[in-house]
């Protein structure tokens, strides 16, 4: 879904009453008017006054919304039907629509004499439920072309070597490539997989360490070509790209996600770029004006 257009979404639960019209509220909300936003029900009733009075404590008024039978609604028309029913009855769909399924209890009570502060308890979390999800679909619409990654690389920090290579040897199907004691390197070709587990030393992350997700690419230029996409996307760059020699020669581009994980980007390099190895083994930096000062 990653590059897909996604413009026209619909929202559909049982009566389109409560959680399907707090997600058409909150999408409008979230999405914003370049997204075209529905809601409707396999059985419509109308929308339910807790439903009206708990978007309203969030300063989203949806009262003048209305209930909308899924019969009314043209599937050709939807790029993307999310369905928020938990119980088993739940709105058919034509196999082609790009469907995705938030199974949400219904807030509406089925004990006629629960007291009205749990009822808006219910209704209240509910909507912090569906706004939790819409805010995460809001962060995964329209985003720019990446990395078009080859294989990825991961390094995990481990308590027990030996302990850890025996479960990953399991887990993996297969005998690390190598091992010291402080590390082993599990590769899996047919995964595209390059997995490390290193002794936990105690010490604090940073730029050094090898604890990361690795994304490898075809060559030097895609390297250079995720950074421009980085800049554009607005990532943050660890290090610009540049080869290294020390180690493992490699083409390689480090970011920081937003939590601050490190990202590294990387391609091997050729048998040709290998002979350009300078004796003092100093990295090259690959983009104009990106080297640090002397």
């Amino acid at each position: 879904m990653k590059h897909l257009q996604i413009k026209n979404i619909l929202f559909l639960c049982t009566a389109n009453a409560a959680r399907s019209q707090i997600a058409e509220g909150l999408a409008r909300n979230l999405l914003g008017p370049s997204t075209n936003i529905m809601s409707a029900g396999a059985q419509p009733t109308a929308v339910h006054p807790y439903a009206i009075e708990t978007m309203a404590e969030i300063g989203i008024d949806i009262s003048r919304q209305r209930s909308t039978s899924e019969m009314d609604i043209d599937p050709a028309s939807i790029d993307l039907v999310i369905t928020l029913c938990a119980e088993r009855v739940c709105p058919s769909l034509p196999a082609n629509i790009r469907h995705l399924h938030w199974p949400i209890p219904d807030p509406v009570p089925d004990d006629p004499a629960l007291a009205p502060d749990a009822i808006r308890a219910h209704f209240q979390v509910t909507r912090d439920q569906i706004q939790a999800r819409i805010e995460i679909l809001a962060s995964l619409l329209n985003i720019p072309p990446g990395p078009l990654p080859q294989e990825f690389h991961g390094s995990i920090r481990v308590n027990s070597l030996p302990h850890s290579v025996r479960f990953y040897a399991w887990l993996l199907d297969i005998w690390p490539k190598e091992w010291t004691h402080r590390y082993a390197t599990f590769i899996r070709p047919d995964l595209n997989l390059n997995f490390v587990l290193l002794v936990s030393d105690g010490k604090a992350l940073h730029h050094d360490t090898l604890y990361h997700l690795g994304i490898g690419v075809a060559n030097r230029n895609e390297v250079i070509e995720a950074y421009h996409r980085a800049i554009a996307v607005g990532a943050q760059v660890e290090k610009p790209p540049r080869t290294t020699w020390k180690g493992t020669p490699l083409h390689e581009l480090w970011l920081k996600d937003p939590d601050d994980n490190l990202v590294e980007i990387y391609a091997r390099l050729t048998d040709d770029e290998l002979l350009q190895k300078p004796e003092n083994e100093a990295p090259s930096y690959l983009v104009p004006g990106t080297a640090p000062p002397p």
